[in-house]
C-alpha cells in the first residue's frame, strides 16, 4: 500500500500518529466541529481509543480503511481528520468522511482537505467512485462536496441515529473519470 503523504499549498494528509490524539479531540471532542456528524461528541479515552485502532488498522493488510491527519503546513498543528473506508460491497469503491476543527471553518480548508483525499483515493488506490454522506442541514459540506465535483445523488432517510433522533443523510459521490486534480 502506497504511504500516505499529500500537500496542498497549506495543509498535508499523513497518517495518524500516537500524539495525534489531543488534535484528534479539539474535533471529535467539540459539540460545534460534531453537530453534522454521525456521532455526539467524543471524550478523551474515546478519542484515544479511535487513534490506537486507526494506526493499527494502517498495518492491516490488505488495509481497508484510512483514518488520516490533516495538518497545517505552517504550525503543523491538527486541524482535520479525513477518512476513506473500502465499501465490502463494490469493488475499487470507498466511503469518505471528514472533518475540520471549528475554529478553521470559513477558509477553504474543507476544499483543500477533500481534494487531497480524493486525490489520494483516485491517483494513488485506483478507487474507481468515492461517496460521502452528510446531514441535511450542514450545507457548508454541501457546498464543499460540489466544489470538488462530487454530484448529490439522493437521501437515505433515517440513515443515522444521534441522540435517540433518527436524520437523513444526503450522499454526495464522485467517480474516478469525473476527478480532476485541481491546476492551482
Amino acid at each position: 500500500m502506497p504511504e500516505v503523504l499529500r500537500a496542498s499549498e497549506r495543509l498535508a494528509v499523513r497518517e495518524l500518529v500516537p500524539d495525534d490524539g489531543p488534535g484528534v479531540l479539539a474535533i471529535y471532542g467539540d459539540p460545534k466541529a460534531t453537530e453534522h456528524l454521525s456521532f455526539d461528541p467524543r471524550t478523551h479515552d474515546q478519542v484515544e481509543a479511535m487513534v490506537t485502532r486507526s494506526i493499527a488498522a494502517a498495518a492491516a493488510d490488505p488495509r481497508t480503511e484510512y483514518v488520516l491527519a490533516v495538518v497545517e503546513h505552517d504550525q503543523g498543528q491538527l486541524v482535520g481528520i479525513g477518512r476513506l473506508a473500502a465499501d465490502p460491497h463494490q469493488p475499487r469503491a470507498a466511503t469518505t468522511g471528514f472533518a475540520l476543527r471549528s475554529d478553521r471553518w470559513g477558509k477553504g480548508y474543507g476544499v483543500e482537505m477533500v481534494r487531497l483525499l480524493l486525490g489520494f483515493a483516485f491517483d494513488d488506490l485506483g478507487l474507481h467512485r468515492v461517496w460521502g454522506a452528510r446531514s441535511p442541514l450542514n450545507t457548508a459540506s454541501a457546498k464543499t462536496m460540489a466544489t470538488v465535483g462530487m454530484v448529490e445523488e439522493g437521501t437515505i432517510r433515517e440513515h443515522v441515529q444521534r441522540g435517540g433522533v433518527w436524520r437523513d443523510s444526503v450522499v454526495h459521490a464522485i467517480l474516478d473519470r469525473e476527478w480532476q486534480q485541481p491546476t492551482d
